[in-house]
């Protein structure tokens, strides 16, 4: 008699793909964005995709007017589009919990089931006049994989990003949602955004998902959205004007977490300080989901 392990493997690729977007003026315009873009992904084949920041409302929405069964009408929607193409996505999305609203990255898994859900805990000022911070680093797991995510302004905040690869995190998942002035974007584009730098320093896979172009107000989203390799090689880099649908193949073998791992031992006096925050991280990521309005 066989016996079979219940323990699951961790893949050596993962397929990935990122969402350039323009946000439409509604909720129904954005979620017919993310089936047509999910649609894509699945046609080649892809593992997961992701959304900029707030994808399903815009970042630039009258936050003040949004209603809970509005926006858990919105998720099971997304919902169902993962459990159509039995894809992972991984999607910008206002949350309610315990009727206040957080700036949050949903992962809807296979099944359409919201695996994970991440509450960006730096916030912008525009940010501060509608969400609630979150507080917890990003931990969790895609196709047994383990990742981590920042939401937009939060590229700033280095250690929740390292945190979360000592923690075990081989690809940083970051949507974005640029509201700048033309001049500030135009600065951003081509790359000028340390992204590489991140991935370098960590030994990780960064995949980033910007909105692009005018984004109303006066505002405008460098776009520029990318998959950018360990070694800081950029695989899929979009440019500052259209929406698109970037892939890649992701051989994670690559991503070793090597300089990360060194420094839970040097220096040796910080050691014990760093495994004490790790079990905290692991600790408060596993029950940050609970609390959030997500459809079951």
């Amino acid at each position: 008699m066989v016996v079979k392990s219940s323990v699951q493997r961790v893949p050596s690729q993962l397929h990935v793909a990122t969402v350039q977007m323009k946000f439409a003026s509604t909720i129904v315009g954005n979620l017919r964005k993310i089936e047509h873009f999910a649609d894509q992904a699945a046609q080649r084949g892809v593992d997961v995709v992701l959304f900029p920041e707030c994808a399903t409302t815009g970042y630039g929405y009258e936050f003040a007017t949004l209603q809970p069964t509005e926006l858990r009408d919105a998720l099971r929607a997304v919902s169902a589009i993962a459990r159509q193409h039995r894809l992972n996505l991984l999607v910008g999305t206002p949350v309610f919990a315990r009727r206040k609203l957080y700036n949050c990255l949903v992962h809807f898994d296979r099944q359409g089931q919201p695996a994970y859900c991440y509450a960006k805990c730096h916030l912008t000022e525009m940010d501060r006049q509608h969400f609630t911070p979150g507080n917890a680093v990003a931990l969790f797991a895609v196709d047994s994989v383990s990742v981590t995510t920042v939401i937009c302004h939060e590229r700033r905040y280095p250690e929740l990003v390292r945190l979360a690869v000592m923690a075990g995190a081989q690809i940083l998942f970051h949507p974005n949602a640029g509201m700048d002035a033309l001049a500030v974007s135009r600065a951003k584009r081509g790359g000028k955004d340390g992204i590489a730098v991140r991935a370098f320093e960590n030994a990780i896979y960064y995949v980033f998902a910007n909105s692009v172009g005018p984004q109303g107000g006066g505002k405008y989203s460098a776009g520029d959205s990318k998959i950018v390799a360990p070694d800081e090689r950029v695989l899929q880099l979009a440019d500052n004007q259209h929406e698109t649908l970037l892939d890649a193949k992701l051989d994670l073998t690559l991503a070793n977490r090597v300089y990360p791992l060194r420094a839970l031992n040097r220096p040796k006096f910080l050691a014990p300080y760093w495994r004490k925050m790790l079990q905290a991280v692991r600790r408060q990521a596993a029950a940050a989901t609970a609390q959030f309005d997500l459809p079951r």
